[in-house]
């Protein structure tokens, strides 16, 4: 969950783990950095605050919002530039700028950004009631509502299973398609009351809609494929040395970090019983330290970041 909140008034907002983050990618005073994650811009207003006169950093995101805001700092710092759309344009935009292999470093956080939970408008939030939206870019795609009002039960159970590891997602689907029957699906309390009475297992502290609503974004926004290509493309993009710093809110996207990770220190798939060094394995990254997560401090601040994780990696 990027950006979080500090007023309920204005767009200011506190980056999670930024010094962990500035000190992750090392910031380099002429170097080339992307926000492939802009959101409201907490982390890259502060990479730029670490760059010189010719440093660069190129900011992206696909929603509109953000969009809006990153245009506004364009004009405030012409060493910032952003486009419009998902980060898995990372290779594209940055080989029509002639910067492939000069990228010295990347910042990924994922997730949802708290001005979209926040704005009830968006259709992210069990809480506040909005139209059932869902969607990071609200004006391209099938919104939440859109795809519940055709999938099929077995579809929406799968979802569920998928990408909340909701237990009870067979229940849930099939109240779901029961619901629709009698009266379309448009707003997001609306859903909530669904799945909480299908729900027969209410965990404390944790609203019984949570693990379904996260299903449901991640897939209506494509948000586990969007990660796994944008991390193959790092490869490609960062220059040797360049760092990789990837936030993660939930363990699936976590899980997909960490074997990114894992699978490019360790190198080439090669049968065991073959004579190679290390080098012949052709590792591309070597991991920095351990998975980091928020302290007491930013936590007493900031408790939307609790859930989250900070991985960092070098390219070779």
């Amino acid at each position: 969950m990027r950006d979080s909140k500090t007023n309920n008034n204005n767009l200011k907002h506190a980056p999670v783990l930024l010094t962990e983050v500035l000190e992750g990618l090392r910031i380099k005073a002429d170097g080339v950095y992307v926000d492939g994650t802009f959101g409201r811009g907490g982390h890259a207003r502060a990479i730029l605050e670490k760059l010189g006169p010719t440093g660069q950093l190129i900011g992206l995101d696909k929603d509109p919002q953000a969009i809006e805001a990153g245009q506004a700092l364009v004009k405030q710092d012409e060493r910032f530039s952003i486009e419009r759309g998902s980060f898995t344009m990372l290779e594209t935009v940055i080989k029509n700028r002639g910067l492939e292999g000069k990228v010295d470093g990347i910042l990924l956080d994922l997730g949802v950004s708290s001005p979209q939970l926040d704005d009830p408008s968006r259709g992210f939030s069990f809480i506040n009631d909005g139209p059932l939206d869902m969607r990071m870019d609200n004006e391209n795609g099938l919104s939440a509502a859109q795809w519940l009002a055709c999938a099929k039960e077995r579809e929406i159970s799968q979802v569920l299973f998928d990408y909340g590891e909701e237990r009870h997602g067979k229940r849930i689907a099939r109240a779901i398609c029961k619901a629709r029957e009698e009266q379309e699906i448009t707003t997001t309390l609306q859903l909530a009351a669904i799945i909480s009475d299908a729900n027969p297992s209410h965990e404390k502290h944790k609203h019984p809609a949570t693990r379904s609503f996260q299903a449901i974004r991640i897939f209506i926004n494509a948000e586990l494929d969007d990660v796994s290509s944008v991390l193959k493309q790092s490869v490609n993009v960062l220059a040797e040395g360049g760092r990789l710093a990837v936030i993660s809110f939930h363990s699936l996207e976590d899980r997909i970090a960490k074997r990114f990770i894992r699978k490019q220190v360790k190198g080439d798939d090669l049968p065991r019983h073959l004579p190679v060094t290390v080098d012949q394995l052709n590792p591309k990254f070597r991991s920095i330290g351990k998975a980091i997560r928020a302290g007491d401090e930013e936590l007493s601040t900031n408790p939307r970041a609790r859930s989250a994780v900070l991985r960092i990696a070098e390219k070779l």
